[in-house]
C-alpha cells in the first residue's frame, strides 16, 4: 500500500516521554535494570538522531515563475529518509538552488531571476536555519553555485547575464562583496531565444577539486576554469564545444573514472565523456537521447547524476518547449543508464515516470539507496528505492506536496 505525506502532518515522536511513562510504575528492585535498559534506550536515540537527515527545499515563489512556493522548507527525513516532517519555513525569493560550506555548518541561496546570494547558520543538530544576509553577485539570474574546496569562495552562475562570479566566504559564514567576474567567451548557438548569448548554468567542481567546469546552454560549450583560492581570480583553463543546439545544462563526474556526463537541455540528450584531469579537458565520447524511443512531442533536459558506485546515470526530462509552455498532461520521466566502466559509454536501461510535472531537479541519497525527484508543477517531491544492482527506481509512497520544489540538498545532522 502506497502513502501520501502531507507538509507537517506528522510531529516529532519523543522516545524519553515514552521511558518516563514506563518507569512511573515499577518496584524499587527493578529499577537498576529499567535505568540500565533506559540508558542503553537513549544512547540509541541519539544515535539514531546522530544518523538522520536533513533536507531543504528550494522552490519557485514569484508570479512571474508562476511559482507557489514560500521560499526554502526544512525536512527531517527521519531515521530511513522516508519520514518527512516540516521543521521550518523560512520566506523568501526563489530560492532556486542550494549549497552548503565544507564544514557543512553554512548553507547558501542563489536566487532566480534576482540579482543576490543568501546566507544561512544551519543550527547543529535540528539543521534550523538563521538568516546571515546576502550579497550582490554581480550578474542577473543566478542559476548555481559551488564551494571551492578550500571553503574559501563560493562560484555563482550569473546565467541571464553571462557570467561567473566568485565571493569570498567569511569566518562567520557571510559573504563578501564580489571577488571576480568572468564573462565568458563564444558565438550564441542557432535557438532564437534560448541562445541568445553566454548563458552559464552550472559550476561544479572537478572530483580532484582543481578545475570549476561549466557547462553553458547559450553558448553550446562547456568551460574548464581554474580558481586561485588566495584571490579569488577565475583563468580559463579549456573549453569543448557540443552539437550545435545541444544547450548544455549540468554536468556529473563518475566517482572513480575519468568519464563525466552532460544533460543537455534544447535536445534532450546525454553526452559522455572522457576527462582529463591533468589538463582539465573534456573529450566526447557519445550522444544518446535522455528520453524514451517513443517519445514524441518537446522535451527539455533538466538534471544528471551519476551513482556513488558509479554503475548508473540518471537524467530527467521536462515535457514541453521550455519553462513558457504548461507541460503536461503526462508525468514527466527519468532515464536510467548504465555505465561501461570500460569505455564509460552508457547504455539506457529503463525510464521511469517521476509522477509529476517538469522534474527540474532530482538527487541520490549519499548511499545511492534513494532518489528524491522534485516535480515544478504538480507540487510535489516524490522518494523512490534505487535498485542499486540494476539502477531500476521504484516509487516508496512518500510523497511531499509543496509548492513549486526546484531544489532538495540533503543533509547529515550532526
Amino acid at each position: 500500500m502506497t502513502s501520501s505525506t502531507s507538509l507537517g502532518q506528522r510531529q516529532p515522536r519523543t522516545a524519553a516521554a515514552l521511558s518516563r511513562r514506563a518507569m512511573v510504575t515499577l518496584p524499587i528492585a527493578a529499577m537498576g535494570a529499567v535505568q540500565a535498559r533506559s540508558a542503553a534506550a537513549a544512547r540509541s536515540s541519539r544515535s539514531s538522531r546522530r544518523a538522520r537527515t536533513v533536507a531543504y527545499v528550494g522552490s519557485r515563489t514569484t508570479a512571474a515563475r508562476e511559482g507557489q512556493g514560500k521560499g526554502i522548507e526544512v525536512y527531517d527525513l527521519g531515521p530511513n529518509g522516508d519520514d518527512p516532517t516540516l521543521l521550518q519555513t523560512v520566506e523568501l525569493d526563489n530560492p532556486t538552488f542550494l549549497a552548503t560550506d565544507r564544514t557543512r555548518r553554512f548553507l547558501y541561496a542563489v536566487h532566480g531571476d534576482f540579482t543576490y546570494v543568501s546566507a544561512y547558520r544551519i543550527a547543529p543538530g535540528t539543521g534550523l536555519l538563521t538568516a546571515l544576509g546576502h550579497q550582490d553577485t554581480g550578474g542577473r539570474n543566478p542559476a548555481h553555485l559551488a564551494v571551492d574546496p578550500t571553503n574559501r569562495f563560493l562560484v555563482v552562475a550569473n546565467h541571464s547575464s553571462g557570467s561567473v562570479a566568485t565571493l569570498p566566504l567569511l569566518d562567520d559564514g557571510r559573504l563578501g562583496p564580489v571577488a571576480d567576474l568572468l564573462p565568458l567567451p563564444g558565438t550564441p548557438g542557432p535557438h532564437r531565444t534560448e541562445q541568445t548569448g553566454c548563458k552559464p548554468h552550472h559550476v561544479p567542481f572537478s572530483p580532484d577539486g582543481r578545475f570549476l567546469v561549466v557547462p553553458d546552454k547559450g553558448l553550446d560549450r562547456i568551460f574548464t576554469l581554474t580558481l586561485d583560492a588566495g584571490s579569488g581570480k577565475l583563468g580559463l583553463a579549456s573549453s569543448v564545444a557540443t552539437r550545435e543546439f545541444a544547450g548544455p545544462r549540468h554536468i556529473a563526474f563518475h566517482p572513480r573514472l575519468p568519464y563525466a556526463y552532460t544533460i543537455d537541455e534544447l535536445r534532450s540528450t546525454v553526452t559522455a565523456y572522457g576527462w582529463d584531469a591533468g589538463k582539465g579537458a573534456l573529450e566526447p565520447l557519445q550522444i544518446l537521447s535522455s528520453t524514451a524511443p517513443t517519445m514524441t512531442g518537446d522535451s527539455r533536459g533538466a538534471e544528471i547524476a551519476v551513482s556513488p558506485d558509479g554503475r548508473f546515470v540518471y537524467a530527467s526530462n521536462r515535457g514541453g518547449a521550455g519553462d513558457s509552455s504548461p507541460g503536461g498532461p503526462e508525468p514527466d520521466i527519468i532515464g536510467v543508464f548504465q555505465v561501461s566502466a570500460r569505455t564509460g559509454r552508457l547504455r539506457p536501461v529503463e525510464w521511469i515516470s517521476t509522477q509529476g510535472i517538469r522534474p527540474r531537479f532530482f538527487c541520490l541519497s549519499p548511499d545511492g539507496r534513494r532518489l528524491y525527484a522534485a516535480n515544478e508543477r504538480s507540487h510535489t517531491v516524490v522518494t523512490y528505492d534505487v535498485d542499486t544492482a540494476g539502477g531500476g527506481l521504484t516509487p516508496t509512497g512518500t510523497v511531499v506536496r509543496t509548492g513549486s520544489p526546484v531544489c532538495v540538498l540533503l543533509q547529515r545532522v550532526p
